[in-house]
């Protein structure tokens, strides 16, 4: 059984699922769907087209599926769909997606959203990933599985963050961040690998691979994609060849500070 306020406006049409919280004041729209178990505070706002799970939690003031911030949107139909068991916390918006960027933003489940953190148009992100207070995604921004990004740091659109990535609070990201790398900095760069989160869930072997692979990679002087190119194929710890296809694929360039550089 639901329990719905009396003070909240539930638009005619929406889908409400079993044992779901709705506190005063808050507001669904008729094309908004709510999953099982899921709780809104008071004041949450959920508008659009925005589907969510299962057993998510809204805290007060959040503002989920408003209009993408995209001076080219004109009313097309699109979409904001959220996995299950995040933690939404208050004063955090989320947009939906573009006609321009496929229509959607997706977001997985088991995150955790602080407080005033936006996520624009477009933007995919993965399971179990932290966004601290105040984190900022433009458009198209990519989140992989286990990333935890520090408080009031602003992403650059199209940016792609690797998973098991760490990015330091009040960092200026506006280059791709590898998979299992920490980055920090205004204009943050790459500063070693994520060892504090990797040893949590991390075999000593594939840490180890890691590391051989990340000195290759970055302590070489050798011109960085090209470099990453010749170590693909003979590569075989999963993880490592990961980070070696990731900067091969990157878009948006990856910054770090060269050492030896070779001329």
């Amino acid at each position: 059984m639901s329990m719905i306020s009396p003070l909240a406006i539930i638009e005619e049409g929406a889908k409400i699922g079993e044992n779901v919280s709705i506190a005063p004041h808050c507001f669904v729209s008729k094309d908004a769907e709510i999953g099982d178990g899921t709780s809104l505070a008071q004041g949450v706002q959920i508008l659009g087209k925005t589907k969510i799970g299962v057993d998510n939690e809204i805290f007060s003031y959040a503002v989920l599926g408003s209009k993408p911030q995209d001076l080219k949107f004109k009313g097309e139909d699109v979409e904001l769909i959220i996995g299950d068991r995040n933690k939404i916390r208050e004063f955090t918006l989320f947009n939906p997606g573009t006609a321009g960027g496929g229509g959607k933003t997706v977001i997985g489940s088991n995150n955790l959203f602080m407080g005033y953190v936006h996520i624009a148009h477009d933007c995919i992100i993965g399971d179990n990933t932290i966004l601290a207070n105040a984190v900022t995604l433009g458009g198209h921004v990519q989140v992989g599985n286990n990333a935890v990004v520090g408080g009031l740091t602003p992403i650059h659109q199209f940016v792609k963050i690797g998973e098991f990535s760490m990015i330091g609070g009040a960092s200026a990201v506006a280059q791709d961040v590898p998979p299992f790398c920490l980055v920090e900095g205004n204009r943050a760069y790459v500063r070693g690998l994520n060892l504090n989160g990797l040893r949590r869930q991390f075999s000593r072997e594939d840490i180890d691979s890691l590391k051989k692979t990340y000195t290759k990679l970055f302590k070489s002087g050798e011109p960085l994609i090209e470099h990453a190119k010749s170590l693909v194929d003979t590569e075989t710890n999963k993880f490592a060849k990961r980070l070696i296809e990731f900067i091969i694929e990157n878009g948006r360039g990856i910054s770090f500070k060269r050492e030896g550089v070779k001329v």
